[in-house]
C-alpha cells in the first residue's frame, strides 16, 4: 500500500506569506511515500520544504512563472495506478479563457476545468488538478477526479471555504481519494 500527500495552489509568496505547519504535520503523520504539487506553487522553497518530507513531483501552474522547467503535465505509475496531473488551466490562453468564463457565468462554475482536464489527461486512471482552488474527490466514468483544494487560499466565492490539503491511497489497483481540513494549524 502507498500514501500521496496532495497538495495545489499554495500561492508562496503571493497570497500567502508561508506554508501552514498542518501541511507538513499532516503529510508527516500519514507516513507519505510521495507528495504531488498540482501547480502554482510560486517559489522553488515550497517545494524544498515538501522534499523534506517525501519525494515531490510537481507540475506547473499559470503563478509558476519563476520554475519554468516544471511539465505543464506529468504521468506517474504508482502501483497498478497510472496518476496524471496538471495544474487546469492548459495554458496562458487557457488561462485568459477561464477568466472570461468567470465573468460570463459567474464565479461558482468550474466544470470548464474538469472538462479540460479530462481532455488533457484521458488515459489516466486518477486526475490530480487544482486551479480552481475548490476541492474535488469524485469518481467519473471510472475515474478519480482529484483535486485538494487550496492548503494556502481557499476560493474566495466559495461560501464556508476552508483551506484543504489531499491523501491518495494506492492499494494494488484500488485507489481512495480523500480531502482533510487542515484549518486549524
Amino acid at each position: 500500500m502507498l500514501k500521496l500527500g496532495v497538495i495545489a495552489d499554495t500561492h508562496i509568496p503571493d497570497r500567502a506569506r508561508k506554508m501552514p505547519a498542518r501541511v507538513f504535520k499532516l503529510f508527516a503523520q500519514e507516513e507519505v511515500d510521495a507528495i504531488l504539487h498540482a501547480g502554482d506553487i510560486c517559489t522553488r522553497r515550497v517545494l524544498q520544504q515538501l522534499g523534506e518530507v517525501a519525494q515531490v513531483y510537481a507540475v506547473r501552474g499559470n503563478r509558476d512563472w519563476f520554475i519554468p522547467e516544471l511539465k505543464m503535465s506529468v504521468k506517474l505509475q504508482f502501483e497498478e495506478v497510472t496518476i496524471g496531473m496538471t495544474h487546469g488551466h492548459g495554458s496562458g490562453w487557457g488561462y485568459v479563457l477561464d477568466k472570461l468564463h468567470l465573468l460570463v457565468h459567474g464565479p461558482h462554475k468550474f466544470d470548464h476545468v474538469e472538462k479540460k482536464v479530462q481532455r488533457i489527461l484521458a488515459d489516466c486512471d486518477v486526475m490530480v488538478f487544482g486551479h480552481s482552488h475548490v476541492p474535488v474527490n469524485r469518481w467519473q466514468e471510472g475515474r478519480l477526479l482529484f483535486n485538494p483544494g487550496s492548503a494556502c487560499c481557499p476560493n474566495v466565492f466559495v461560501r464556508n471555504a476552508t483551506r484543504t490539503a489531499g491523501l491518495i491511497t494506492v492499494d494494488g489497483s484500488q485507489v481512495q481519494g480523500e480531502i482533510v481540513d487542515i484549518t486549524d494549524g
